[in-house]
C-alpha cells in the first residue's frame, strides 16, 4: 500500500511536502487548484513503468495513454527547465521480502517497506536521470539504501549504505544510463557480486505501480448489448468500458464485506450496492441468446416491477456503476485512483460512497483481507460530510482516512491536511471550503422581507 509521496517542481506544485496516504486519501479543492496533477503524477509513473521503451526516463503520453501531459516543459512548474523534477513515494508491504547475500551466509536483506527518490533534469528539452535511490525498510534489520547518480553526461556510479558492494575484479568502470527512470542498468549485477538484488527491487517497482488502477471522471455511456468473449479483464478501464465484463468474469467470486460477515457472490455484492445507494432494485446480465457472445443488463428501478435495459435509466446508474464494479473487482493490494465519483449523482448517494469505500476496504476474498486503497479526487461536500460521521461512530479510524486541501498559492498549489479527531472533527478548515452557505441563507432572507416589505408598503 501507497504510505507517502512528495513531489517537487510538477506542473502547479512547488513542493507538494509530504503527503501521507492512508486507505481512504481525498484530495478536496477549487478548480485548477492541482487536484488532478497529483493523479496524473501517479499515472504518469505507472505508464513509464509499462512502456516498452526502457531508453525513455519519463513516458509523458500519447493518445494511447493513460495521460498526455506533452513535453518536459509542460510538466516543468511554471514551464522552467531550470529546476529539476524531484520525488518520493513510499510503500508498505503485506509480506515481507527477502534477498540471501550471496558473499556472506549470514546475512540476508529483509525488507517490508521500499522508499524510492529520484532527481531528474531536462537535457535539450528531454528528461535525464541525475540520481535515484531505493531505501529498504525492514523489521529485523536497519535501513539498506542503494544510489545511482550521475557521474558525467553519460555515465553513473553506485553506492549503498548498511551494505557493502563487492566489486568484481577487473570491473571498475561506471555504469551506463539507467533503465527508465528507476532501474540500475544491466551492468550493476555484473560489476558486483552481491548486487543481484538491486534487480529485485526494480521489478518490486513496477509491480507496486502496475497494481495501480485508475478510473476516470467520464464514464462510458450505457449501451442495450455488451460482447463479452470469455477474457477476463483486469480492471474496469478508465471509463468503465469493461464493468459489464467484469461482473460476468466474476460469477465464480465470493466477497466477504466485512469480518466475520457471510460471503456474497460477486454479482450479489453488486446488486446489494446499486440497491442500497437507491439507485435500483434489480440488476441482471444475460444472454441474448445460446452460445452467443452478446449479453443485455436489464434492470428494475425503485417502485417498479417492470425491468428495462440499462440505457433506459437515469444517467447516474451507468456512471456509478463502474465505481461499485471497480471497488471490488479490482486485484486485493491494489491502489484505485479514482475521479470524481459522485460525477451525476443526486446527493444522497453521494453520501452513501463513502460508506462503500469503507465496505471496499474491510472486504475480504479467499480468507484474505483484499487490502484496498482508494486516491480519490472530489468536490462533494455529503461524502465527505458521511465520512466524518463514520469517523466520530467509530465505523472507520481517523488514520485510515487522509484528507487534503488544494489551493492556489503565490509560489505554486499548496496542500493543507485536515486532520480528523475521534469524534469527526477537522481541524484547520479552509475558509469557504464548500461555498459560504450562511450568508446565502441570511442574503436570501434579507431579500425576502424587503419584498414582503415592499408589497405592504
Amino acid at each position: 500500500m501507497l504510505r507517502e509521496m512528495r513531489i517537487q517542481n510538477f506542473k502547479a506544485w512547488r513542493d507538494t511536502g509530504p503527503i501521507r496516504l492512508a486507505p481512504i486519501t481525498v484530495f478536496f479543492g477549487a478548480n485548477s487548484a492541482g487536484k488532478t496533477s497529483l493523479l496524473q503524477f501517479l499515472l504518469m509513473l505507472k505508464q513509464t513503468a509499462e512502456s516498452p521503451d526502457r531508453r525513455r526516463v519519463l513516458h509523458l503520453g500519447d493518445s494511447y495513454s493513460l495521460v498526455d501531459l506533452g513535453s518536459f516543459k509542460d510538466i516543468a512548474f511554471r514551464h522552467s527547465l531550470d529546476r529539476n523534477l524531484e520525488f518520493s513515494i513510499t510503500w508498505d508491504f503485506s509480506k515481507e521480502i527477502t534477498y540471501e547475500d550471496p558473499t556472506d551466509e549470514q546475512r540476508n536483506i529483509s525488507w517490508s517497506g521500499l522508499e524510492f527518490r529520484a532527481r531528474i533534469s531536462a537535457e535539450k528539452g528531454a528528461a535525464r536521470v541525475e540520481s535515484f535511490s531505493y531505501r529498504l525498510h525492514g523489521i529485523r534489520s536497519s535501513a539498506i539504501q542503494v544510489e545511482l547518480n550521475s557521474s558525467s553526461q553519460t555515465k553513473y556510479r553506485m553506492k549503498a549504505e548498511n551494505y557493502i558492494l563487492t566489486r568484481n575484479v577487473g570491473r571498475g568502470w561506471d555504469l551506463r544510463a539507467p533503465v527508465r527512470f528507476y532501474g540500475f542498468p544491466d551492468e550493476a549485477t555484473i560489476y558486483y557480486q552481491n548486487a543481484g538484488f538491486v534487480s529485485d527491487l526494480a521489478l518490486e517497482f513496477e509491480r507496486q505501480l502496475q497494481q495501480v488502477y485508475y478510473l476516470g471522471p467520464l464514464r462510458q455511456d450505457p449501451r442495450r448489448t455488451y460482447t463479452w468473449s470469455g477474457e477476463v479483464p483486469q480492471h474496469v478501464g478508465t471509463k468503465g468500458e469493461r464493468a459489464i465484463e467484469a461482473i460476468l468474469a466474476s460469477k465464480d467470486r465470493r466477497i466477504v464485506p466485512k469480518f466475520r460477515s457471510p460471503g456474497l457472490e460477486f454479482r450479489d455484492v453488486i446488486s446489494k450496492w446499486l440497491a442500497k445507494l437507491g439507485l435500483l432494485k434489480g440488476f441482471n446480465a444475460r444472454e441474448i441468446a445460446k452460445d452467443r457472445k452478446e449479453y443485455e443488463v436489464s434492470v428494475q428501478t425503485q417502485g417498479s416491477e417492470t425491468s428495462v435495459l440499462l440505457p433506459d435509466v437515469g444517467f447516474g446508474v451507468s456512471q456509478v456503476l463502474p465505481v461499485v464494479v471497480e471497488c471490488f473487482y479490482a486485484p486485493a493490494n491494489s491502489t484505485v485512483v479514482i475521479e470524481q465519483p459522485e460525477l451525476h449523482l443526486h446527493p444522497r448517494v453521494q453520501s452513501e460512497l463513502a460508506d462503500l469505500f469503507i465496505e471496499a476496504i474491510r472486504a475480504r476474498e479467499n480468507n484474505q483481507d483484499r487490502n484496498m486503497q482508494f486516491i480519490i479526487e472530489s468536490h462533494s461536500e455529503h461524502f465527505l460530510r458521511r465520512l466524518q460521521r463514520r469517523v466520530a461512530e467509530g465505523n472507520i479510524k481517523p488514520e485510515d482516512v487522509a484528507l487534503y486541501y488544494c489551493e492556489p498559492g503565490t509560489d505554486g498549489a499548496q496542500l493543507r491536511e485536515l486532520p480528523v479527531d475521534l469524534f469527526g472533527e477537522i481541524g484547520g478548515w479552509p475558509d469557504d471550503f464548500f461555498g459560504d452557505e450562511f450568508s446565502d441563507i441570511a442574503a436570501r432572507l434579507d431579500a425576502a422581507s424587503k419584498r414582503e416589505q415592499a408589497q405592504h408598503a
